[in-house]
């Protein structure tokens, strides 16, 4: 059973750590994750004027950790690799800075290359 301490006001009040849990929806991590991905690309694709699709986030939170899937669209040529890097560093210190849920992994999926000129 959790302590109760008295506080200022007399009233007396569990520890923090006792007074429950946060819940985080997937789906938050899911909008955390996708923004994080497009400000990622965001100067990529400055100066074209195609751009990819928003990117698709998927997310599991197997126990304490989040799991986050980012399929995306890129600019052709490009450094894949680098942009790749790029966006999972920018989600898992967005969703780690956001909600204080450690990132087990981000996998990034390459869904389709745009040249210039396309569309």
């Amino acid at each position: 059973m959790a302590a109760l301490t008295p506080s200022p006001s007399g009233v007396r009040r569990r520890e923090p750590g006792a007074r429950g849990r946060l819940r985080i929806a997937d789906r938050v991590y899911a909008r955390i994750a996708a923004r994080a991905a497009r400000d990622a690309l965001a100067d990529a694709w400055r100066g074209r004027a195609e751009r990819g699709g928003p990117p698709k986030v998927s997310v599991s939170t197997p126990g304490s950790t989040v799991l986050v899937h980012v399929a995306v669209d890129l600019p052709f040529p490009a450094d894949f690799a680098a942009l790749a890097r790029a966006v999972r560093d920018r989600v898992t210190a967005q969703v780690r800075g956001l909600t204080g849920t450690r990132v087990s992994e981000v996998v990034v999926v390459v869904e389709k290359l745009v040249p210039r000129g396309a569309g």
